[in-house]
């Protein structure tokens, strides 16, 4: 089976961070989003452009359909956060219609692992400006979550920050109150952090990349269990229900 992954044109994480988690059988291939609008990964403009990257969704989905992937994400979560969650179906849609494969975004990947996981309360992590962190705040309180916390990494530039910044995060935003920790952002270092975190805690961690990875192996039905990255993918994941966050 085949994922394709659309990821931002400066991101330098998601491609080590999924190669190192995927299970045989899964071969994932990535097409990059471009914009003019800012320095890839700075705070400063984020918000102006992530939209853009929309822009760039038609040529990056022409270039990907040359592998014929049976699956395609939209590896930005913070698109998501800025569309809103009530824009989410739309922008499910309009992947399916430039893929014509099964598509979804990292926030639906999200949102079907916290389920999957019975998440109620969450504790909420992020490494955007806060104009992007309050809108992935609100997103997952749309979502039917109660955000009980929240922090957010003080960064210049996500694509310069580590995996101890990234788990300090995670400490700092950690709260008994939730059920859930979710660290946000593709562009953030987390896979060598979700298991120590998850002993630090006592609950589970989720993140971008962990949920993409295990939402894909649902919906293309590959009965995978992914040791060594969390609770979330250490056991196989149930068919996907009637494709209620993707398209296809």
């Amino acid at each position: 089976m085949r994922l394709g992954v659309l990821v931002p044109a400066g991101n330098p994480t998601i491609e080590p961070e999924l190669y190192r988690m995927a299970p045989r059988g899964l071969s994932i291939h990535f097409a990059r989003l471009d914009t003019l609008a800012g320095e890839p990964g700075g705070t400063d403009g984020m918000e102006r452009r992530t939209l853009a990257y929309l822009e760039s969704l038609p040529a990056a989905t022409r270039s990907l359909a040359a592998v014929k992937p049976d699956a395609v994400v939209l590896a930005h979560t913070a698109v998501s956060y800025l569309s809103g969650f009530a824009g989410e179906p739309g922008l499910l849609a309009r992947l399916r219609e430039l893929t014509g494969a099964l598509s979804f975004t990292a926030a639906s990947a999200i949102q079907a692992a916290l389920h999957h996981l019975h998440t109620r309360r969450l504790a909420l992590a992020t490494p955007y400006p806060e104009s992007i962190g309050t809108a992935g705040r609100t997103f997952w309180q749309a979502a039917g979550f109660d955000v009980v916390a929240h922090r957010r990494l003080d960064t210049p530039n996500i694509y310069d920050e580590t995996e101890d910044r990234a788990y300090q995060l995670g400490l700092a935003a950690a709260t008994p109150a939730a059920d859930t920790l979710l660290i946000s952002g593709t562009g953030l270092p987390t896979v060598g952090i979700i298991e120590r975190l998850e002993k630090d805690l006592g609950t589970p961690v989720v993140t971008s990349q962990a949920a993409m990875l295990w939402h894909a192996l649902q919906l293309l039905r590959l009965d995978e269990a992914v040791r060594g990255h969390g609770r979330l993918l250490a056991t196989a994941p149930p068919p996907a229900r009637g494709g209620a966050t993707a398209s296809g």
